[in-house]
């Protein structure tokens, strides 16, 4: 955990900004969950929240998808649009928790530091 800028994390994933310079752009975030990392910018992980956000709206579960976690009928679209997850509604939520999480810690990181300069 040396190497990197921890943001924000749930049971789900984790976020966090990479402090080597190896990194194309250390501006990004690496969002981690489940087996899959993403490296988004800001605009990206906003874009992706309102993905999420979009796919929580327009979706009408049937009873047996709502009580079955094995059921990955919501189909949530990446910021890239060649990426898509297939997910239950737990999971949606808790990604959602995740990049709203993130969005929320890194905009407080921003407003501290223009305040205390």
């Amino acid at each position: 955990m040396n190497d990197v800028n921890p943001i924000y994390y749930n049971t789900f994933g984790v976020a966090f900004q990479w402090k080597r310079n190896t990194v194309k752009n250390i501006k990004k975030v690496q969002l981690v969950f489940r087996d899959t990392g993403l490296l988004l910018s800001y605009e990206e992980l906003n874009q992706f929240s309102k993905n999420i956000k979009c796919t929580k709206d327009s979706s009408s579960l049937c009873s047996d998808c709502a009580e079955n976690d094995a059921c990955k009928a919501l189909l949530l679209d990446s910021p890239s649009p060649q990426v898509s997850f297939a997910m239950n509604m737990g999971e949606l939520e808790a990604i959602q928790d995740l990049v709203e999480g993130t969005l929320f810690q890194l905009s407080l990181d921003n407003y501290l530091n223009d305040v205390f300069k």
